[in-house]
């Protein structure tokens, strides 16, 4: 008598097998890319100011927020018919930003449309975007 082994399922086998390996270790590896990505994201602070023009004056009211405790000034550039006049404050905490609703008075501003740019600079020296719009 004649004895046969069968082997037809070893192929079959053995390449689910590296389908499920490959599978694994690519999925560790996108893991530890998208992962690895999200550690340098900035934490997000809330602050608000709102922007009015009034002829060639930029009026800027502090709004507030959950942390104007950390806000230690705000940088105001206006940008008119293509120039760029920066008016940076940098002491704003002990007459603009303590009170909610204060407002403080900026030139540079033209009877067109012109656009206001406000930067919070925070005490741990990070800086954040607040406002960016046209007036």
């Amino acid at each position: 008598m004649k004895y046969t082994k069968n082997e037809d399922a070893v192929s079959p086998v053995i390449g689910v097998i590296l389908m499920v390996a490959i599978t694994v270790i690519l999925a560790a590896v996108i893991a530890a890319f998208v992962f690895g990505m999200a550690g340098n994201v900035q934490k997000t602070r809330v602050v608000t100011a709102t922007v009015a023009q009034q002829g060639d004056q930029i009026a800027v009211t502090y709004q507030g927020g959950t942390d104007a405790a950390s806000l230690s000034g705000l940088n105001v550039t206006i940008t008119s018919s293509g120039t760029t006049t920066p008016v940076k404050v940098n002491n704003l905490v002990p007459n603009l930003v303590t009170t909610v609703g204060n407002t403080s008075y900026f030139g540079g501003g033209t009877a067109g449309q012109d656009k206001v740019i406000i930067v919070g600079v925070f005490k741990d020296g990070t800086e954040q975007v607040l406002l960016d719009t046209y007036v």
